[in-house]
């Protein structure tokens, strides 16, 4: 059992309240129906006092010296939302039917990502289970949670939250996520989290009253960056640490997604993502846990391997450079960023063989270098998609590719990404062409909703074609009711054509390309392209080559076929003699050369 700093800790004859507050010289706990109790002050900070008869169920707040009263930084549950008081948790009493889980390795994970609140109808941790055979059913095999620490408000992404050790309680109690792990690894599931370690939203957090939490050293996009390296950071980076070690430990969790680590700085001797990924694996033990990384810097650094081929720090990276050449392909847009995937089906053939299409050359969008070197890693460093909630969500209307695409376009795309030596990932409802938007909302007090309304027109007004009418009011139940999925429609003919359609890629997957995964390494990917076609092979696992043949536009495209002697091993679009018919793709195995 961990020890950790943050939050009561249980005892036999009572429980112990603490609070690390090295800004205040004088702390009082409340403990609900009770007085105010001064609590005992250490000099490194720490307040601390034990209360006889307090027990799980004992609900508190911490009293600063001006009368301000704080929920607990390291509160386990906040049964009334952020502002509300803490209650004391004992995590100790879930019952785990799969206490000898042990994970699956890496090149086994098929990624489903999805939000709690708009998975299921009810938006809780319970009723995400009773859709837990589906996803196994589908062939997904990890489930990735957006982030579930308590946020302000009813509804919201999650990328906002302020207390990270406590799930949000609009989506259950903690025993509940606990059974929704449970439940998952009982058919075979890995559970990750997306947890956010860059900023703190900016309803509900106390902690810089009481605490040096943000240093005027580092700048992020929300703001000042948070304090790894200042005067008083030891204890901030333990409070981050330690809540990572807690989300694998105490919910038995397989993995997290670390958002935005590039705005993550420290200029410690060890950064404090290192320090975070050892002290995971320690913890983790023998377990397979994996830790993925959201990086805009493509810094492929944090991707390591050793000599045996196991990641040192961090096991994979969301590749968004394969997504920018897919959506570009499929569906034409060149605007922003996107413009700088849309000169040639060079672009394309790069991401899918070598991970990032920039390596360190100049990219005009960001108007500067980006990237290093990826083409030495195996390609399970990388997680492919075609959709997620940023791609989707950052859309005027959060739109989907099927509301504006042929299912043609998606379907080649899809056979593309999900057969990739990648590691997939779909967005929750794309295996059934679900149409429900997916976009941003969110919860706070009106000035910040006013605040969040403002810059979300802003930010989109520079999109081509913007109409301001098309914009969804983030702040609106309606826009975050838009969002649930209508499982109602999953026996629709056209959803069951999509379903069944990602199932067979899925199982393909499966049976003929996660064998060939084990072990795979760096430098194992080359292409060519010939117009719009694109051709990749990768020397994988047991002298086994895969080999890609795609044409993903509206026209014909000439090109080479696959060697006689390659065996095919999936196909979706038609060819006629040595010519790729709009949206071909061609999967198939071969030997050695």
């Amino acid at each position: 059992m961990t020890d950790f700093l943050f939050g009561p800790v249980l005892l036999e004859n009572g429980v112990r309240f603490r609070i690390w507050a090295p800004l205040q010289d004088h702390v009082s706990l409340k403990v609900e129906g009770g007085e105010r109790v001064e609590m005992q002050r250490a000099e490194d900070g720490w307040h601390s006092l034990h209360v006889a008869g307090a027990g799980p169920g004992t609900r508190y707040k911490f009293v600063l010296g001006d009368g301000c009263e704080v929920p607990d930084a390291g509160s386990r549950f906040q049964p009334q939302d952020v502002h509300g008081p803490s209650e004391v948790i004992d995590l100790a009493t879930h019952r785990w039917a799969t206490a000898n889980w042990q994970g699956r390795p890496l090149e086994e994970v098929v990624i489903y990502e999805l939000h709690l609140g708009a998975f299921t109808r009810e938006g809780t941790f319970l009723a995400a289970i009773e859709r837990l055979d589906h996803l196994a059913g589908l062939g997904v095999t990890a489930i990735q949670l957006m982030p579930i620490s308590d946020f302000p408000g009813r509804y919201g992404w999650g990328y906002d939250g302020v207390l990270p050790y406590a799930p949000d309680s609009s989506y259950g109690r903690p025993d509940d996520l606990m059974a929704l792990v449970d439940a998952a690894h009982q058919r075979g599931l890995c559970v990750f989290l997306d947890v956010v370690y860059n900023h703190f939203g900016p309803d509900g957090n106390y902690l810089p009253i009481y605490a040096p939490l943000f240093t005027e050293h580092h700048m992020t996009p929300w703001g000042r960056g948070i304090n790894y390296d200042g005067m008083g950071s030891d204890m901030v980076r333990e409070y981050v640490i330690q809540n990572a070690i807690y989300w694998i430990t105490e919910f038995r969790l397989d993995g997290l997604r670390l958002d935005a680590v590039h705005a993550i700085k420290d200029d410690s001797d060890e950064h404090v993502l290192h320090e975070l990924a050892r002290r995971v694996r320690v913890a983790a033990s023998d377990r397979h846990v994996h830790l993925i990384v959201e990086n805009e810097d493509n810094d492929s650094d944090l991707l390591k391997r050793d000599s045996q081929g196991e990641a040192t720090l961090f096991t994979a990276q969301w590749n968004d450079d394969v997504h920018h050449v897919l959506h570009v392909a499929a569906t034409g847009e060149n605007f922003g960023y996107y413009a700088d995937y849309a000169t040639d089906a060079s672009k394309l053939g790069r991401a899918l063989a070598e991970g990032f299409v920039f390596q360190g050359e100049h990219m005009p969008f960001r108007g500067s270098a980006r990237g290093k070197i990826s083409s030495n890693l195996p390609p399970t460093a990388f997680i492919s998609f075609i959709q997620n909630h940023d791609q989707i969500g950052n859309r005027a209307r959060g739109d989907r590719m099927i509301s504006y695409r042929p299912i043609e376009a998606i379907k080649a795309a899809a056979a593309v990404y999900l057969l990739l030596p990648e590691i997939p990932m779909l967005f929750m409802g794309e295996e059934w062409g679900a149409e429900e938007p997916f976009s941003y909302f969110c919860d706070f007090n009106e000035e910040l909703n006013e605040k969040v309304r403002q810059g979300r027109r802003q930010e989109l007004s520079r999109l081509p074609g913007f109409d301001a009418d098309d914009l969804l009011d983030p702040t609106l139940p309606s826009t975050f009711a838009s969002a649930k999925l209508d499982w109602s429609k999953l026996s629709d003919g056209k959803s069951s054509e999509m379903l069944a359609y990602y199932r067979g890629v899925l199982d393909v997957r499966h049976r003929v390309i996660v064998p060939l995964l084990k072990g795979a390494a760096g430098n194992s990917g080359t292409y060519r392209v010939s117009g719009e076609a694109v051709a990749v092979d990768w020397q994988l696992a047991g002298g086994k080559r895969l080999h890609l043949l795609a044409n993903l536009s509206d026209g014909d495209a000439s090109f080479d076929l696959p060697r006689d002697d390659a065996e095919l091993i999936f196909k979706v679009g038609s060819v006629a003699g040595n010519v790729l018919k709009p949206w071909a793709v061609i999967w198939s195995l071969g030997g050695t050369d």
